[in-house]
């Protein structure tokens, strides 16, 4: 019993015996577990631990995030380029605008076609001025220039004769009327345009209009303001019967219906 006891005491919990052992266990625990931390360590790694896995996280979400960032870009940098030559193909560029102006500006077929009409005319006139169609027209006559002007784009129409009007009294008297014809063909609108003024009013009228190859006719229209608040519908139709006669026919809108007031048949004098 002696021995056994002898045995059991052969490591005391206390003083030298006791220190060397708890040494031993110690290291012991070293060598089993060198990369466990100690109670007191263990909350602190854990933390670290963390921080890195959240940090290795972020930079790997911003590694991934990358080409798709730059892929946006590349979207935005393709549409404002996309937009841009779009933009450019909606206008020529200066040599192509300099070169279809000065396609535009030269005279064509139907430029020629007006300029057929240049010569001296002299011209009969017949005016339904009453409302009333028993009423028979005036009459009277006169004469008329047309010169070509601007490298033949456009024919100058100078008219002068006698016209019967309204006098103080109110009779009828002869007045000496003058009017200006300004006709051109519009490359850019595919018009012929007109300007008309005379020595009896002070507007100028612009007119528009087609030519009727199959029927040989010129036809303008316009909106005229004779008087103050009285617009009114306008058609004139140009009849080229031959290269001495042509026919001028003048239509007004009355009341909604559609009147001809006016006729001047021209012959060519030279």
């Amino acid at each position: 019993m002696a021995e056994a006891h002898g045995s059991q005491d052969k490591y005391p919990r206390s003083g030298a015996p006791a220190v060397a052992r708890r040494n031993q266990n110690h290291a012991r625990r070293i060598r089993l577990y060198p990369l466990a931390p100690r109670p007191d360590e263990q909350s602190l790694a854990g933390t670290k631990t963390n921080g890195l896995r959240l940090l290795t996280a972020l930079g790997l979400a911003a590694i991934i995030s990358l080409p798709a960032v730059a892929q946006d870009k590349d979207k935005e940098k393709g549409k404002h380029k996309e937009a841009e030559k779009a933009g450019q193909s909606g206008q020529p560029n200066e040599a192509d605008m300099m070169a279809m102006m000065m396609a535009l500006a030269k005279p064509g077929e139907n430029h020629k076609m007006l300029t057929q009409t240049v010569g001296n005319w002299t011209y009969k006139l017949k005016a339904w001025m009453s409302p009333d169609p028993n009423v028979p027209p005036q009459e009277s006559s006169g004469t008329s220039v047309t010169r070509e002007i601007m490298g033949g784009r456009y024919v100058v129409t100078d008219h002068a004769g006698k016209f019967q009007m309204p006098g103080a009294d109110g009779k009828m008297v002869d007045m000496d009327f003058k009017g200006m014809a300004l006709e051109g063909y519009d490359n850019v609108k595919k018009k012929f345009v007109a300007t008309w003024v005379d020595n009896m009013g002070t507007g100028i009228m612009s007119l528009e209009g087609d030519y009727d190859a199959a029927a040989k006719a010129l036809t303008y229209r316009a909106e005229y303001e004779a008087m103050p608040g009285t617009k009114m519908k306008v058609r004139e139709v140009i009849k080229l019967i031959d290269k001495d006669h042509r026919l001028f026919e003048w239509y007004e809108e009355r009341g909604g219906t559609e009147v001809k007031t006016m006729e001047m048949s021209y012959a060519r004098k030279t």
